[in-house]
């Protein structure tokens, strides 16, 4: 039979503990000379028992290792940048890890690739889509609401502007009134104090009196007379004054 596993704790007998304590640190200090030996690794072991006695071991000098370890633990390292290097590189495969996840989860969302999902993944990602429904028909809603103020808004600002340019137009209706009202009284006005006289409708009598006239004899053509025309003019003429 093979040797049961032994459960870690305490031991009680203290010669018991004694020749634990004894065998084990001498096996912990062989096998820490055999790793520097066989992998060239600068080890240094401390041991202090329950009664204060120190054992050690060191393979390139307790003090040297000691001071290398101070050096390593409180001094920043020269090698900063490979240090930062490492640590874009372990950030870059986180962010590339949340990237892929992303891209998963929105394509579970779209209804695609949902082979791999089982049922409560299934489940909960239909909740997922039941939130997210009532929260754009919530917030679709909050929209039209606010629509509707700003319109009913508007419509009471152009109810008002209405009703302004309403009463203008009463007092300018007002003042056009007044200003025919004032023409027409200064027409009648100027009618009463200059009155129109119309011409006679009948012609003036006038008496036909002789009329002179100098070297032309008015030339009347005698009844049955078969002179032409164009030859009064020779007989019209006067050779001659007469005084």
């Amino acid at each position: 039979m093979g040797r049961g596993r032994v459960e870690l704790k305490r031991i009680e007998n203290k010669i018991n503990r004694q020749v634990t304590f004894s065998k084990r640190r001498n096996g912990l200090l062989k096998k820490a000379y055999e790793l520097s030996v066989l992998c060239d690794a600068e080890i240094a072991l401390i041991i202090f028992s329950n009664r204060g006695k120190l054992y050690e071991f060191s393979s390139s000098g307790m003090t040297k290792t000691l001071e290398r370890y101070q050096r390593c633990c409180f001094i920043p390292h020269d090698n900063t940048h490979e240090r930062e290097t490492q640590s874009w590189y372990q950030e870059v495969i986180k962010l590339n890890a949340k990237y892929e996840a992303l891209q998963r989860t929105q394509r579970h969302l779209l209804g695609e690739d949902l082979g791999p999902l089982n049922m409560k993944e299934l489940h909960n990602l239909e909740k997922q889509l039941e939130g997210a429904l009532a929260r754009a028909r919530q917030r679709k809603t909050q929209i039209m609401m606010e629509q509707m103020d700003d319109l009913r808004k508007k419509e009471r600002q152009l109810g008002d502007l209405n009703k302004q340019l309403i009463i203008k137009l009463e007092a300018e209706g007002q003042n056009l009134e007044t200003i025919q009202g004032l023409w027409g009284c200064c027409g009648a006005a100027a009618t009463e104090n200059f009155p129109l006289h119309l011409s006679q409708t009948q012609p003036m009598e006038c008496d036909l009196q002789p009329v002179l006239q100098i070297g032309y004899h008015h030339y009347v053509e005698a009844e049955g007379s078969s002179a032409p025309k164009d030859m009064a003019g020779e007989t019209n003429f006067i050779h001659g004054w007469v005084i």
